[in-house]
């Protein structure tokens, strides 16, 4: 099943996708309605559609598939390390903590974009795209989402998503200099879509792991510059929910990123490769195009970024104590 959001006549509807077509939920139930039924509900969920009201795909304008309360977005593939790294420290590591336990961020739920969305970055000499799939959380019955084990995490996965995590290195790579973020490098825009495909439509490319080997692409000016396998992933998605909801708590609607794909998943990571800039960073104007086997195509194009409001620098404080 497709879990889909779309713009038509100027009101969002919210449904599924059959074939061609867009077939809103009856009864005003929403895919939040959906993901909170939770995975062992998918029959019920199919049920709620109301096929009379169907129309085609092309006359609708898909919006972000999620109204997301957070996302979470983890560094799960070494390739990618490996790469990055030596793009920002000259030199390709791994540091020792990365293979103990899963490591992520959250990023910006406000500024989510949808597939063709065109994004506005901020003024970047190294602009950059990141190929990720994502998993989306829902309900499950008797569980509150707290400090779960593999298992229970793993029926608390409704679907999967493509995301792309737009970043702008040079903002990224000043602001970690001082041990915090990405920040501002990363949360004007993160896309997701084209819609959520339901766990079990997926299964069939999981393996005894809880790996999914599926075929991920990405498209940088109409050239394939990455091409990876999601199973290349240091931990299934399963174990990376479990992670997230230690000493907290996961919810529907949360997304849980992947992080980027190896062999070309970003451009950083090829650049750490080549040693320069090449391929050359995003420009406005530029498509990127992420396609996934089993999901389908998530496509973003770059806008023209804004001249930011000027900030004056830090100011060296005397320290007193008192007034």
């Amino acid at each position: 099943m497709r879990l889909a959001r779309w713009s038509a006549d100027g009101t969002v509807e919210e449904g599924v996708i059959r074939d061609d077509a867009a077939v809103p939920f009856g009864a005003g139930r929403t895919v939040a309605d959906a993901l909170a039924a939770g995975l062992d509900r998918l029959d019920e969920v199919a049920g709620w559609a109301d096929t009379a009201a169907a129309r085609p795909l092309a006359e609708v304008e898909l919006v972000v598939p999620v109204d997301a309360p957070t996302v979470r977005d983890f560094v799960a593939f070494e390739e990618h390390v490996e790469g990055v790294t030596a793009a920002v420290d000259g030199a390709s590591h791994v540091a020792p903590e990365w293979y103990e336990l899963p490591t992520f961020y959250f990023t910006n739920p406000h500024t989510l974009r949808a597939d063709g969305a065109v994004v506005r970055p901020p003024v970047s000499a190294r602009l950059d795209f990141e190929l990720e799939v994502a998993a989306v959380i829902g309900g499950v019955d008797g569980s509150d989402g707290s400090d779960l084990d593999v298992e229970t995490a793993r029926r608390h996965i409704v679907g999967y998503t493509i995301m792309n995590d737009w970043s702008a290195r040079d903002v990224q790579g000043r602001e970690m200099k001082v041990r915090l973020g990405p920040c501002k490098g990363k949360d004007f825009a993160t896309s997701l879509g084209p819609w959520i495909v339901t766990a079990d439509e997926l299964a069939p490319y999981e393996d005894a792991d809880g790996f999914l080997a599926l075929e991920v692409e990405a498209w940088v000016r109409g050239e394939r510059i990455g091409h990876d396998l999601l199973s290349n992933m240091g931990w299934p998605f399963a174990e990376l929910a479990a992670y997230a909801s230690r000493d907290s708590r996961i919810v529907p609607g949360d997304v849980l990123g992947s992080g980027t794909a190896g062999n070309g998943g970003c451009l950083a990571e090829l650049w750490g490769r080549t040693g320069g800039l090449a391929p050359e960073p995003l420009r406005p104007g530029d498509t990127v195009v992420l396609r996934v086997e089993g999901i389908g195509e998530l496509r973003g194009t770059v806008g023209t970024p804004q001249a930011p409001v000027a900030l004056p620098a830090a100011r060296t404080r005397p320290r007193v104590r008192s007034r």
